[in-house]
């Protein structure tokens, strides 16, 4: 067995030293910040509680067969989506009922509606063999000739919504799914569209008391495990010489020896900072960068009659959204806003008879200061925008927290950072993604570029194939 590193105490590095753990390693983790759980943060005041970071929990599975013991509600409305000429579409669980829904919202659509999850249940079954099975660098075991073709390779997302759908408020819907892995709807890989089927196949689901509470159980599951979990600990760097890594380098000076690394950071960081590596930075790069996120954390005075646990109020123009976005670098003039209340399904959120909004926009990743407007008047931008389409909060408001993404960074470690690779750059990027094992014998990335997609669920199963790939190196090895 092996002595084992994980640097980073996000999901996927949680995933890893647990399972690591159970396997008879010797494991410690090291986090910079004083809590465990990356991007399942969140901000307390007044009596208001505000997830930072997933606010829908899909497969709960992964999580219910690591020992995660967590009771749950299931969403009946998944999401409801108004779109900017004030119609609504209502997305349900079940798939009839949705696609019910579409045929009201735009006639002819309910039945190709139909045939897009058909498609979607499709990819997401050759998705499970191929890139959610293991590391790009091990062919799947149980890849079929006929998976390639079902995720649609060198397709974007957009191209696939106009293939299946005529109504611009549906390539509208389909589009959204870019922004669960902080990308562009016009760039992305058609494989995302596999979503709704896990969605309406496996239902959406809230966890009592915030998402964050599935980032308290692992911790809680990492003590029983044995691993040794250092808080307020940052990793510096990574020892290694030409061939294998030797341990790392603490930001006190502290030096670690291990046999094995693993990385739950971007791979930027890694390249471009823990184990400086000029060439594979370059590669990394070309990917592009994600998009982060505006947050705005309403104290909502009164209940809102009919509000859903999670709505998208999208823009008018979605193309020149994620042109603002991704092409001229600032934060759109006309933005897509994701409404979060968790105060709907569960009143330990917010003080009685109030809501806690959490409002969600896609900005660019970087300085806010580089913006042409103050992140306070965007706020404000934000809210104008909201009223017009039918949630105006004018007179409502105890208090309103304005998180641009380099607050998040700095104070929660979510959401905040740049992020390259995955499924960002272009419709063949999944199959560019940086690896799962690094250039270096011990070396293992399990952070925002090297997990198989975007959501919750992914990361934790990307633990699980870094895990699956230190047992391949190192079982029976000697500490």
């Amino acid at each position: 067995m092996a002595e084992v590193i994980v640097a980073g105490g996000g999901v996927g590095g949680m995933v890893s030293a647990l399972l690591l753990a159970r396997d008879g390693h010797a494991v410690r983790l090291y986090e910079r910040l004083p809590r465990l759980g990356g991007k399942l943060a969140e901000h307390r005041r007044d009596g208001f509680t505000f997830s930072l970071g997933p606010s829908l929990l899909t497969l709960p599975g992964l999580f219910r067969d690591l020992g995660v013991s967590l009771d749950l509600v299931e969403l009946g409305e998944l999401c409801r989506y108004r779109f900017a000429d004030g119609s609504v579409l209502p997305a349900y669980r079940d798939p009839e009922r949705t696609a019910a829904a579409v045929e009201r919202l735009a006639p002819g659509e309910g039945e190709r509606w139909r045939a897009f999850h058909r498609w979607a249940e499709g990819c997401l079954e050759a998705s499970r063999r191929t890139f959610f099975a293991g590391p790009l660098n091990r062919p799947p075991e149980r890849a079929r000739p006929s998976d390639l073709l079902a995720v649609a390779p060198g397709r974007t997302l957009d191209a696939l919504a106009r293939r299946f759908f005529r109504d611009p408020r549906m390539r509208q819907y389909v589009g959204r799914y870019a922004t669960y892995a902080g990308s562009n709807p016009y760039r992305a890989p058609a494989a995302l569209g596999c979503i709704p089927a896990i969605e309406h196949g496996e239902g959406g689901w809230y966890v009592p008391g915030g998402l964050p509470r599935i980032a308290d159980a692992l911790a809680e599951l990492l003590d029983k495990a044995g691993v040794e979990v250092h808080l307020g600990a940052e990793v510096a760097g990574i020892l290694a010489d030409a061939t294998r890594v030797r341990g790392v380098r603490l930001a006190d000076g502290e030096t670690v020896a291990a046999d094995a690394v693993i990385v739950n950071a971007d791979a930027a960081a890694l390249y471009g900072r823990l184990l400086p590596d000029r060439a594979r930075l370059r590669r990394v790069a070309r990917l592009g960068l994600s998009s982060s996120a505006f947050l705005l954390l309403a104290a909502v005075e009164g209940r809102t009659e009919g509000l859903p646990h999670h709505s998208i109020v999208f823009s008018a123009d979605y193309r020149r959204e994620f042109g603002d976005i991704f092409d001229r670098r600032r934060p759109p003039e006309d933005p897509t806003v994701y409404i979060g209340c968790s105060a709907v399904d569960d009143p330990t959120q917010a003080p009685a008879g109030a809501e806690n909004w959490v409002m969600l926009v896609n900005v660019p990743s970087g300085d806010p200061g580089r913006w042409p407007m103050s992140p306070e008047a965007y706020g404000t931008l934000v809210l104008e925008r909201l009223a017009a389409r039918g949630h105006d909060l004018s007179g409502r408001l105890r208090f309103l927290d304005v998180f641009t993404p380099a607050d998040i960074r700095d104070r929660y470690g979510a959401w905040g950072g740049a992020i390259y690779g995955g499924a960002y750059g272009g419709p063949f990027a999944p199959f560019r993604r940086p690896g799962n094992r690094g250039p270096r014998r011990g070396l293992y990335l399990v952070g925002g570029s090297a997990h198989p997609g975007g959501g919750l669920p992914l990361v934790a199963m990307g633990g699980r194939i870094v895990a699956r790939l230190v047992n391949d190196d190192f079982r029976g090895a000697a500490r």
